[in-house]
């Protein structure tokens, strides 16, 4: 049920805003990467600042009381959870790949049998 632009940051999974950014998470989490438990606002503006980004307040501000007091690595687990229930269809094809790849590992150690 969800819409493009939605997007999912709290343990819980609950819609934050459709107009949420990455740039806001992605600097929250450089934040905590870098030592500060709990960053700020003006910590989140410091980054954005650098490479350009002029900061939303509200956006910003929804994103800070979302994460607040939550284990940055629990949020991003129960996220991979998440990710690794939605099917894809890569593994098939890699599947099929090797097994067309052992297929002809196996024809091409059949003719080397032949000419000895």
């Amino acid at each position: 049920n969800t819409q493009p632009g939605q997007f999912y940051i709290d343990s819980d999974w609950t819609r934050v805003s459709g107009a949420v950014r990455m740039r806001y998470v992605a600097a929250y989490l450089l934040a905590v990467l870098g030592g500060n438990e709990a960053p700020a606002s003006k910590d989140i503006k410091k980054i954005l600042d650098s490479v350009g980004i002029e900061a939303d307040d509200e956006r910003l501000n929804k994103v800070i009381s979302e994460l607040k007091g939550k284990n940055v690595d629990d949020v991003i687990a129960a996220g991979n959870a998440k990710l690794a229930s939605v099917p894809s269809g890569g593994a098939v094809g890699v599947s099929a790949a090797s097994a067309a790849t052992a297929a002809t590992g196996a024809a091409a150690g059949a003719t080397e049998e032949k000419k000895e």
